[in-house]
């Protein structure tokens, strides 16, 4: 299997392109997969915020990251847990638990090629994989990402109803 070859360049426009359709009050219309998370800087302290596609599974919120543990949000998240969430036209607090266990990471797949079998099999496709690959495929692909799940404050909860 050969690493996915994305252009994060390209990827930080597309980024900046959902924060200006939030910014404008299209969260709504493009909060049906993508929300966007702050997290605090690991070396600056400053709030970063950023766009990433969610799943809301048993009332938390499901955020693969595609550059694994590579990934700034991702390192942010390990170095302070605490992060606020805007999705759709909800605001809330969180606590981010960071996953790397392989065997979590690939469930999570599993569970998005059953929801989203197009989108998903797809980026399965840009990962030189089968649209329906085996669970051995999922686990060695989940070898490369990274998961952090949102677990909602108690206040939020009440909030989101």
């Amino acid at each position: 299997m050969t690493p996915i070859r994305i252009n994060w360049v390209k990827m930080k426009n597309v980024q900046r392109i959902h924060q200006r359709l939030y910014a404008l009050g299209l969260g709504p219309l493009i909060g049906r997969i993508i929300l966007l998370l702050t997290t605090i800087g690991r070396k600056t302290s400053q709030k970063r915020v950023t766009p990433v596609q969610y799943e809301v599974i048993d009332g938390d919120y499901y955020i693969g990251a595609a550059r694994g543990v590579k990934a700034d949000w991702f390192r942010n998240i390990q170095a302070n847990p605490s992060v606020e969430v805007h999705v759709k036209s909800l605001h809330f607090k969180g606590h981010a638990e960071a996953i790397t266990n392989q065997k979590r990471i690939a469930d999570f797949l599993g569970y998005r090629l059953r929801t989203h079998p197009l989108m998903i099999g797809l980026m399965m496709k840009m990962h030189d994989l089968p649209m329906r690959p085996s669970r051995a495929q999922l686990e060695e692909l989940a070898g490369t990402l990274a998961l952090v799940i949102i677990h909602p404050t108690e206040a939020s909860k009440e909030m989101l109803g």
